[in-house]
Order: C-alpha cells, then sequence, then structure tokens
C-alpha cells in the first residue's frame, strides 16, 4: 500500500498532504492538541494593534485626550492604530486556514501609552513598555477578550504563545544627574554597590557582598538599601504607583546605570534604550517574576512564552524562572508548554545562540542564526556552504541536534525588517518578480528544514516595507500611515484588501505549512546535509522519517540559473514520489538521487525505502 502511494502522481500526494492535516489538526483532533510538541508547531507572530481593529472603542484605552496622551494616532507609524484582540479572534479562520498552529502574540500587558523626548515621542502600541504586568492594556480590550480569544483558538487546535519581558519596565525611573534621560552607563567597577556616585562617595549598603553568584540570596540583598551607587534615581511626583504590582515601583529593584552600550557588562545591568532594568539578580525580582507570569498560565492556560531581551538577563534568572514556568504548565494540564528566549544577532553564529540553552537553560532560542544564513544565501549572493556551517552548530545546543528541532526559526521579524526588503536592499534594482520568487524559497526553507517555523504576519500578503522596526509594522487593515498606503505589497492583486487567502504568498505558505504538518520526517525528522557548495547554487538535505520509513530529500537552488545534479540518500532509498517539483520516480543507483532544480525553486521528494 506505501509503495503504491509512493507512485501516486505530485498532485495527488499534495492533496493528500493538505487532507491529513486538516484531518490531523482540526474536528476531533483540536481535543488533544496539548500532546503536540513543540516542533510540531506552525507559529503565526502577529502584533495585535497592527493585525485587525475588532472594537473602535477601545482604539484610545479608555484615555481622553490627543496622541500624546492617549497614545492613539492612526496615521503616525509610532503610535497605536487600533488593532485588538477582539480583531485577532475575528480573523482566526483566516490564520487557521494559513496552516497556524500556533499564535505567538506581542506582549498584550498594559503600557504606558507614551514615552520619550519631547518631539520625539512614541508609543506602546508594540507592547515593549509594560507598566502593568497581570493586565490586559486597554487599548487592546480585556482580560474577558484574552480569555475568549484563547478559548477559541483553543477550541480549533491553535496553540496561543504570549510575549512576555523580565528585563525591563517602561521607562519611569529619572536619575537627578541627567535630565534629558541620557545618563550614560556607569560601570559596577567605577561605582561599586558600596559607595555613593563614586568610589570617592560615602560609605553605603554596608554588609552588601555584591551581586555575582554566591552572594544571590535574600539575606545578602536584605543589605541593600540605597539605589544611589552610580545615579540618584526617583520616581517622578504622581507616578509612585504606575507599576504593578506595587513593588515595580522601588528602584532599589532595578540596575539604575545609565543606558546599556550592548557590550561587556552593560549588556545585562545597563537600561535598554532608557527603559528601566531590571536587578533580576535580586531573589525578590526572581520570584516576583515567577508569580507575575506564573499567574498568566494558571488563569488563561496558555501554551508558550516568547521571552524578550533574554540575552540582556543574568543566566541564573533563567535558570530558576524555566523550571517554575514548566511545573506550572504541567499542573495546569500543558505538558509540551514551549518557552523560547530572544538571543539577538545578525550573524550566522550557532554557538551564541546555543550558549543560553546551555548556560541560562532555556529550552530553545529564537534561531537568529537561520535567519541571517538564509538572507545571506536567499536574499544575498553567499554560496549555500553558509547553511551547512549554520547546520552544522546543531550539536552545540543543549540537547544536541535533537535539541535544536525545538528552535523557532524565521525569516522576517519585526526589529530588523522583512525578508523581501532585504532581497530588494542587497539586490539593488531586482524585479518584483524576483523578489517573490526568493520570497517563495525562503519560506521553501523555513518550512522544510529543522525548526519551528515563524510567519510574521503580513509576509504571506507580500509586505516589504522600507527598513526595520516601525518600517516593517505595517496594518493588515486599511492603514492612514503614508509610507504603509504607499506600499504595494509585493504580488498583490489590488490595492488595499491585506486578507486575500488567493494571494500566491499566502497559498504558498498555506501549502507548506499543510505538507510539514502531514509529514512526520519534516517535524520531527533529523536532518542529514547532503550538498552545498561555495557559490548560490544546490542546496540539499534529507529529512529522515523518525519511524525509520524512508526519507524526504530537499534540494533547494537558490542561483538563477537551473541545475542538475546528483545527491546522497539512504541506501534503501530506491523509490521516490514527489511533494513539491517534479522528482525522479526512483534513485540513479544504491544512494545517489538525481534532482534538476529551475532557476530559485526546490524540489520535496518523498521515499518509502526500498524492499
Amino acid at each position: 500500500m506505501r509503495q503504491r502511494a509512493m507512485r501516486a502522481p505530485a498532485g495527488r500526494v499534495r492533496l493528500w498532504a493538505a487532507v491529513a492535516a486538516a484531518a490531523l489538526w482540526s474536528g476531533a483532533g483540536a481535543a488533544d492538541f496539548r500532546e503536540r510538541l513543540p516542533q510540531d508547531e506552525v507559529i503565526y507572530f502577529l502584533l495585535p494593534d497592527r493585525f485587525e481593529n475588532g472594537d473602535p472603542a477601545n482604539d484610545r484605552g479608555g484615555l481622553a485626550g490627543g496622541p500624546l496622551v492617549t497614545g492613539f494616532d492612526p496615521a503616525n507609524k509610532a503610535f497605536y492604530h487600533g488593532g485588538d484582540l477582539q480583531g485577532v479572534l475575528s480573523r482566526l479562520d483566516y490564520i487557521e486556514s494559513l496552516g497556524a498552529t500556533a499564535i505567538w502574540l506581542a506582549p498584550v500587558f498594559r503600557n504606558k501609552p507614551v514615552q520619550g523626548a519631547p518631539g520625539h515621542e512614541s508609543a506602546g502600541y508594540h507592547g515593549y513598555w509594560v507598566t502593568d504586568f497581570t493586565r490586559v492594556d486597554p487599548h487592546f480590550g480585556t482580560e474577558q477578550e484574552l480569555a475568549a480569544l484563547i478559548a477559541a483558538a483553543h477550541q480549533r487546535g491553535i496553540k496561543v504563545y504570549l510575549d512576555i519581558i523580565a528585563n525591563h519596565t517602561a521607562d519611569v525611573i529619572r536619575y537627578r544627574e541627567c535630565p534629558h534621560n541620557d545618563c550614560p552607563y556607569r560601570s559596577r567597577a567605577d561605582y561599586p554597590y558600596t559607595r555613593r556616585s563614586g568610589l570617592e562617595g560615602e560609605p553605603i549598603n554596608d554588609g552588601f557582598l555584591g551581586d555575582a553568584v554566591p552572594h544571590q540570596t535574600a539575606e545578602n540583598f536584605a543589605h541593600l538599601t540605597r539605589p544611589d551607587y552610580a545615579y540618584t534615581p526617583y520616581v517622578p511626583r504622581g507616578q509612585e504607583h504606575v507599576k504593578v504590582p506595587d513593588w515595580l515601583n522601588d528602584p532599589i529593584y532595578y540596575h539604575n546605570r545609565g543606558n546599556s552600550t550592548f557590550a561587556g557588562e552593560s549588556s545585562t545591568f545597563g537600561d535598554f534604550f532608557g527603559l528601566d532594568d531590571l536587578m533580576t539578580e535580586n531573589p525578590r525580582v526572581v520570584q516576583g517574576f515567577i508569580d507575575i507570569y506564573r499567574g498568566w498560565i494558571e488563569r488563561f492556560r496558555v501554551d508558550g512564552f516568547r521571552i524578550d531581551t533574554a540575552r540582556h538577563v543574568n543566566p541564573e534568572f533563567w535558570q530558576q524562572f524555566v523550571p517554575a514556568m514548566l511545573s506550572a504548565a504541567r499542573a495546569a494540564g500543558i505538558p509540551n508548554f514551549h518557552i523560547f528566549g530572544e538571543v539577538s544577532s545578525g550573524e550566522v553564529d550557532p554557538a551564541l545562540l546555543a550558549e543560553h540553552t546551555r548556560v541560562d537553560r532555556l529550552p530553545a532560542v529564537l534561531d537568529f542564526a537561520f535567519a541571517a544564513a538564509v538572507r545571506q544565501t536567499v536574499a544575498g549572493k553567499a554560496g549555500t556552504e553558509v547553511l551547512a556551517r549554520l547546520f552544522e552548530g546543531d550539536v552545540l545546543y543543549e540537547g544536541g541536534a535533537q535539541a535544536a528541532q525545538q528552535l523557532p526559526t524565521f525569516i522576517s521579524n519585526h526589529d530588523n525588517g522583512r525578508f523581501a526588503f532585504f532581497v530588494r536592499r542587497l539586490r539593488p534594482g531586482v524585479s518584483d518578480q524576483e523578489t517573490l520568487r526568493r520570497v517563495l524559497l525562503a519560506h521553501a526553507m523555513l518550512f522544510t528544514l529543522r525548526g519551528v517555523p515563524v510567519v510574521y504576519y503580513g509576509d504571506e500578503q507580500g509586505f516589504a516595507g522600507l527598513g526595520g522596526d516601525q518600517d516593517a509594522r505595517q496594518d493588515m487593515f486599511a492603514s492612514r500611515v503614508p509610507s504603509y498606503r504607499g506600499e504595494r505589497p509585493l504580488g498583490a492583486r489590488e490595492q488595499g484588501g491585506h486578507f486575500d487567502r488567493e494571494h500566491p504568498l499566502y497559498r504558498a505558505i498555506a501549502e507548506l505549512a499543510h505538507l510539514r504538518t502531514a509529514q512526520a520526517a519534516l517535524r520531527r525528522g533529523p536532518q542529514v546535509v547532503r550538498s552545498y557548495g561555495r557559490s548560490p547554487g544546490l542546496f540539499a538535505v534529507s529529512r529522515l522519517d523518525p519511524d525509520g520509513h524512508g526519507e524526504i530529500v530537499i534540494a533547494f537552488n537558490t542561483s538563477t540559473s537551473a541545475l542538475s545534479a546528483q545527491v546522497t540518500v539512504e541506501a534503501g532509498s530506491e523509490r521516490f514520489a514527489s511533494l513539491h517539483g517534479k522528482c525522479a520516480l526512483h534513485a540513479s543507483a544504491r544512494g545517489s538521487y538525481h534532482v534538476a532544480i529551475a532557476p530559485l525553486d526546490y524540489l520535496v521528494c518523498t521515499s518509502a525505502g526500498g524492499e
């Protein structure tokens, strides 16, 4: 029976894959969605404010006044635009049809509406300037609406991940020495905890032994009573209780050393672009955040956490926090809670990422190295050896190559920009047609190579943008931002309508998502690199069936010329069928398989093994 299936026409195989995927995740399958492993998911990442406006009544977050008070200005890309949780709920059909099995929400906690120096203000629409860690921001809706969204997603078998922060809060604390809020970083050596404002200052914090590992105890931190060792921090009048829980309002729980340079100790102890940097070495802070986020698991039964700015927090914090979250999840009946941290990097450097799984004990990290490698080889002009070097580093992660299967992979994000933007930047004058082909090829890598694919909202509608950060956070609904309105998305059939299920990228991603869902080898199978080169061209891998039933050969052509080549396969792989592209039906010889690939295209060929 399996051999007959392997000879089926490619179109029929793809149809069976989609049908199998639908049966697996919907209807009866929704009841046991908790049993899926993290590597089984297809994640859809969105910013609620930019996705869909389901309730215009909450656009101003219950505040009265102009944009500098409410944060709402739909014509300004730095302010709230009106998207909310009700809007996400209204578009669950769209997300499900795309093939997503998990939704990653940018932070939904209550934010400081507006911050920044006069003339440089912006709003907390993105969710990373938290003041109240216990409630939903009114711009996004209510706790009841979040619960309704999660319940509706769960009914469809879709998981929901929350984006969380423990590194910092909103910018509330000020330093008296810097009226313009621009204090440079002051180190522990030059400004020790036991002297006020420098080595020549008066002795303070008598008996405090520092923040190193042996001294991270409640008894030691009880001696840290004054926060004015580097600067003189204070909370402006009227904001003494703006943060929730209330202990977060005490400057003693912050580093108060000025702005990070993102080098040396300042990476951990400095303020992240002025945001109040929490002293996560203090046991009170550790327990406080365990209590906060355990509460979100218990109240809403969410399925995972993405951890913002994880690399800027000391390892000992995560070593305590992660086990506590996994324990809370198990107690709530969530056995496969997915935790992954942000360790931002622009390099193909698996060692940097792996360090945080070995030292910090984070179960997984966002695979920034994957994003960089695909950017270099598909958007840029590097040879495919870059991809081979990337995957050679899988052994470095805690748990090795098997653990690397849980790394969320991505090609676009809300900070650095969208993949189509990188194609245009790295290839000046490139046509829209070629850009579209490269974006499709990058998504094929995202869905078929090891890792958990993360689709950044709007990529499926051809969004490109003009850069990173605010330029990559377009509205899915009708926008009033001039730069967003002026963009004609890649492959769009008409202006407007950003929920087009017939968009070529939407259809291609949906096919890839359903193919991945239906094929265990693409979700859990070990990956073996088969072929690569110093120039653009062939990159081939095998994904071995986890139950030992053959392999799936995936071959990419990153060049603008057709290629024909032999790739190594398992000795028992003799007969093949196509899951995508025109695959040879038989191995050329035992252990050797021929691939012929059009420019900027790929093949996915499945074998059931030989007899």
